[in-house]
């Protein structure tokens, strides 16, 4: 495995760990790598004869008062990590390196990508500007790796959702594989901010995962009143000591709410929710 922090020294060792033909496989991170980071450079190496992992904790979606700062590095585990995973080139860029106008302080990137209007609810009504930040760093390292594939995890949803289009909109030659989500023995969805949760929170998170199978059961089993189930699911978080954002039933195709009396018009649901436990943000989501 090879360890660069330069675009020129990536692009080198890309050269030099791909034959002609061979495809390029991509799986960007922002480190603190767990084992559903792993899955995605397993993926990865199937899809791919060369798998490029990037570590950056991209500044440009963090708002201002984000855990930017706090955001767990843990460089040495990962690449440990990473290396026996079988990965090929780990890109570990500073902040100058992926964005030129870095002054030490402002970032001044003032191109950046505009998604649609779903970038909004969900996630992002309550981070405004942040798959803005994620969209224009993945055009950033797309640009940079120019991968034939790239992994990214279910569990961000609505982020794999709009790559997904950008790539689509961009005519970006770039397949997209979504992996499963990776999950703990009782159920929580595994997370790089799972480590911030107290003894008792890691107790109690599961239960929002919990939660999420009741709604999916309750519409497997026929119940298609959606505005009450999302109610009685954030209730019943709120019970439990959750400060919940959203539980939102929404068509998995396009983010959009379901139109009432249209049901057997939809090929898939899928509920997502977002909470916090104390200080953490957990997010989750289950394909109905």
């Amino acid at each position: 495995m090879q360890v660069v922090q330069t675009i020129s020294e990536l692009q080198a060792a890309i050269q030099k760990n791909s034959s002609i033909g061979q495809k390029i496989g991509f799986v960007p991170t922002m480190g603190n790598c767990h084992a559903g980071h792993i899955r995605l450079v397993e993926l990865a190496k199937q899809h791919a004869e060369c798998s490029v992992v990037s570590i950056f904790v991209n500044p440009l979606q963090f708002g201002a008062n984000e855990d930017l700062a706090s955001y767990p590095r843990t460089l040495e585990a990962d690449l440990a990590k990473l290396k026996a995973a079988g990965a090929s080139i780990v890109f570990i860029p500073s902040v100058s390196e992926i964005y030129p106008d870095f002054d030490g302080k402002n970032l001044n990137q003032t191109m950046t990508i505009e998604p649609p209007s779903i970038a909004n609810v969900l996630c992002g009504a309550s981070r405004p500007g942040h798959f803005s930040g994620v969209a224009t760093v993945v055009m950033k390292l797309f640009n940079i790796v120019k991968p034939n594939i790239a992994v990214f995890g279910q569990k961000d949803f609505q982020q794999l959702f709009i790559i997904k289009q950008m790539v689509k909109q961009f005519n970006l030659p770039i397949t997209i594989i979504a992996a499963a989500t990776t999950r703990e023995a009782d159920g929580l969805a595994m997370s790089s901010r799972n480590g911030y949760l107290s003894t008792d929170e890691r107790l109690n998170a599961p239960y929002l995962s919990a939660v999420l199978h009741n709604v999916k059961t309750a519409i497997t089993n026929g119940n298609h009143d959606y505005a009450s189930l999302e109610q009685q699911a954030s209730e019943n978080l709120t019970r439990a000591g959750w400060a919940v954002d959203y539980i939102s039933i929404r068509e998995a195709s396009s983010l959009l709410a379901p139109l009432a009396g249209l049901d057997n018009q939809i090929s898939e649901l899928i509920v997502l929710g977002a909470a916090k436990l104390g200080k953490t943000r957990l997010i989750d989501n289950l394909v109905i």
